[in-house]
Parts: structure tokens; sequence; C-alpha cells
């Protein structure tokens, strides 16, 4: 049968153009997607004139086409980098803040530093505060708000170093101070407390809450401290730095703490000429200086390198401020030695400026000396053949009234969980190391002389023939036993 080339169905034209040794090159889609561009100029509804449709696909492959400027190759390459911009501006800009949850809260957190850490820290600071913990905070909150000098000398495991950690981001926080800096002992452990300041802005959902100015660009960075050059608001810059050495919060717009800082250094490192110049171009030095426990065991048993170090704390230190400007100070510390560092500067007669507080675990003694001492004889048995002190804090048990007689601890709640009051745990700690207990828990350490210390030779004689007489009741209970009535 003839086929008629001027007059084809689609599905014929088709299985034409295909039968060439070429194979195939055209199917029925393409075809209409021709026949809708070309239109009546290559047949009608039903059929399609292969001449003409031919004539159509030679004058389209030939037709000149326009003039243009740009390599499409490039042009091509330009619209794919302004994705990548557009995608990677959107990830670095932060969005909108959310909403504070409680501002009643957060204003009434503004000027009281209990509230504040009560209501944030609730994990922290669980149990019930002693008559010690509130007259610390109250200093420390005087020494933000109003400015001065406060030293304080708590039991180890008090939450001192704790308290002042939260006070540095309540000073902060609240644009109360703009820049603070921590000192310890050395350099690694200054980081150890701003690594915990850190750890608190970037995870407690509570500041989150209240404070997302701050918070929320801090969460933002997910823990990569490269981000922090690129991180965007609204367009604008943060300026936020992130690194183990320093923090600076985020700088947004209606923040009271925009730009504040807090920078960490070691009490022998470097520390004069300490400042930092913000984006607005101001340059600010620290307001705020928070040691913590600035001497170590061995500083504090020799007398020159406490001499020293006191030397930087009223130099160096305290001269952070720049000219004209008073700073103020936190100093949470422990006495290791008598005379050492931390007792000078907590004796209100060489210093009268820090405002030396110095507590105890416990201000007066258990008066019944032979039942601590059976108790002391369980308890080595107990731990011998049972690994805890069950025999002894049964003895405590059937025994409290009697055992407790006299004595007056300063935090009640402060006990572990297989002791049954605070007084018993008092006693454990004593029974196990006595000189370390009136170091540290007690902050009045015995009068024993250090061997093989240069400073300490020197007054070895002295210390020998008859201890101080603000040591005479400590030196009398140490030699004597357990049960001495009140330690003044």
């Amino acid at each position: 049968m003839a086929i008629d080339p001027r007059k084809l169905r689609p599905s014929e034209l088709c299985r034409l153009l295909n039968s060439t040794p070429l194979g195939e090159v055209i199917n029925e889609r393409q075809l209409h997607r021709h026949r809708s561009r070309a239109g009546l100029r290559i047949g009608d509804a039903r059929y399609v004139d292969l001449l003409r449709y031919v004539a159509w696909l030679v004058q389209i492959r030939h037709a000149p086409k326009p003039p243009t400027d740009v390599d499409p190759y490039e042009k091509m390459k330009e619209r794919a980098r302004a994705r990548n911009v557009a995608a990677a501006i959107a990830g670095r800009d932060i969005g909108q803040l959310p909403a504070v949850v409680d501002p009643e809260r957060k204003r009434r957190a503004a000027t009281d530093f209990r509230f504040f850490c009560e209501s944030y820290f609730p994990l922290t600071f669980h149990l019930p505060w002693s008559p010690d913990h509130l007259k610390v905070i109250g200093r420390i909150e005087q020494a933000v708000l109003r400015g001065g000098l406060f030293a304080m000398a708590m039991p180890r495991g008090s939450g001192k170093t704790t308290v002042c950690e939260c006070a540095c981001i309540w000073a902060v926080l609240h644009g109360h101070r703009d820049f603070v800096c921590l000192i310890g002992s050395d350099e690694g452990h200054a980081m150890d407390m701003l690594e915990s300041i850190k750890m608190e802005l970037d995870g407690n959902e509570l500041l989150l809450e209240d404070y997302p100015e701050v918070v929320f660009p801090i969460q933002a960075l997910d823990g990569i401290a490269n981000r922090c050059n690129g991180q965007l608001h609204q367009g604008q810059r943060t300026h936020i730095g992130w690194t183990a050495r320093e923090v600076v919060l985020p700088t947004l717009p209606g923040s009271v703490a925009g730009g504040a800082i807090i920078k960490v250094a070691g009490i022998t490192g470097r520390i004069r000429g300490m400042k930092y110049k913000r984006a607005d171009g101001k340059t600010v030095r620290p307001s705020l200086v928070v040691i913590d426990d600035p001497q170590t065991d061995e500083s504090a048993r020799s007398l020159s390198q406490c001499a020293t170090r006191e030397s930087i704390l009223a130099g160096a230190i305290l001269g952070l401020a720049g000219p004209g400007r008073k700073i103020s100070g936190i100093m949470p510390c422990t006495v290791i030695h008598p005379s050492d560092m931390a007792d000078n500067i907590l004796d209100r007669d060489k210093h009268p400026e820090w405002n030396g507080e110095r507590t105890r675990m416990v201000d007066a003694f258990p008066t019944n000396e032979k039942l601590w001492t059976r108790y002391g004889e369980l308890r080595a048995e107990s731990l011998r053949v049972h690994g805890d002190i069950r025999l002894a804090t049964a003895f405590y048990v059937e025994n409290r009234d009697d055992m407790d007689l006299g004595a007056r601890v300063a935090w009640p709640e402060r006990f572990n969980h297989d002791e049954a009051s605070a007084i018993q745990h008092a006693m454990n700690l004593r029974l196990q190391d006595e000189a370390a207990f009136f170091a540290e828990y007690q902050n009045e350490p015995l009068p024993a002389a250090t061997a093989g210390d240069d400073d300490s030779r020197q007054l070895r004689g002295a210390r020998r023939s008859a201890p101080p007489a603000k040591y005479a009741d400590q030196y009398r209970a140490y030699t004597t036993g357990i049960g001495q009535g009140e330690q003044k």
C-alpha cells in the first residue's frame, strides 16, 4: 500500500522516520511538541506533511540566534553562586528570637541574686540554704551591684565556687558588669570555671526561656566555635565570641548584655593590660574580678610564694579597671596553712578592704568523748569488714541524743546517704583525717610545721615551742582527742 508523505498520521510519521539505519530519531511525544510549536504550518489536526515538517525543522535549525553578551555557562554559574550565597546567609542567620517566657521572673532576678540562683539553677541548689550561704550571697550581691571587695572561706564542698560562677552569669546577663575576669591559681583552673559557665549558657533551658537575646544565639552555634564570625541576626553580625579562654556575649538590639566579656587568666600569668575592644569601638576593662582559690598546696607552704601572690593581687589584679576606676572583687578561697595567702586576706586587721568572711562546718563539737571514741572504733571495724560504715551509723542512731550533745553545725542538711545527720558527717571527716578536716572544712588549719620547705623552716622552732594563740583551741583538740567542746 502506497504511503502519501504529504498526509501521514503522527504514528505513521514516527515509524517512517525511525525506519532508517540511524535507528530511533523521534518519538510521538517529541512530534507532539513540534506540532504544537509549528501549528498548521506542517499539517492539520489529523495529518502531518512530511515535506513541510522537514522544511520547518531546517528553518528552525538555521535561524540566527539573538546576540548575547553573557556566556551561557557563566550565566549558569552565576545563578548557582547566587543560590549558594542565599543558602549560606539563611544558614548563618539565627532568625527571629523566641519571646521571653516569664518577664516578671526575669525582672525580679535582675536585683535578687538568691532568687536568680533558685529560679534558674534548681538542680544545682536543691538543698536548703544555710545561714552562712545567705550571708555570702548577700555580700556577693553587694559587690556586684554596688562594688567592693569580698573574700570568703567556706568548708570544702559548700558550693562557694558554684555560687561565684552563677554570680558571673548574673552580672553579665543583667548588664551589671560588662567585663568579668576569672582568675585561678593557674590558667587551667580558671579555664575549668569558664567551661562550667559555658555549659550553663549553652544547655540551661530555664536561661533560654527568659534570656533568649543571649542564650538563643549561643545555642545556635551547636557547639561549633567556627560559626561565631559568620553568625547573623536579621542580616547583622552578632559579634559573638566562644573560645576556651574568652566568651563574648552576642550583640543584639535592645540587649543589656550585648558585648559583655568573660575572660580567664592564671594569677601568675599575663594579667596586666587586660582589655577588649568591642564592635562599637569602645574599649572596656574588667569591672568585676572573681579570684577562685588563688593558691595551690605548694604555694601555701611557701611564705615567699604567698607574699608574691598577695603582691600580684594588690597590684596587677586590683589595678585591672584602669586609672581612676575601682574594681569589684569576689575571692572564694580555702585556708591551707596558717599564715598562707588566704589566711592573710581573710584577716580583717591585715586586709580590711577585702571584708573577709570565714565560715566553718562545725561551730561546736560534741562533748561526749566516750561515745564518739567507741563510734570511731566501730567505724574502722565496719570499713574493714563491710566496706562501709553501717555499724557506726547504727550505733550513732541508737545513741544520737547523747552523741549530739553540745554539737552545733553550720549546715544541718549536709550529710551523705549512709549517714544520719550533718554532725555524723562532720565527725566522719574528722576521723578520716583530722589535719585535713581543720584546714579544708574549718578553715583554721592546725599549726604544724611543713618539713622540707625553706620558708617554713624559719618558723619551725617557734611552732614547736608554742602554737600561736589564735590556734590554741584547735591545737589542743588535735593533740588531746575528739571531744573538746566548742572551737572558737
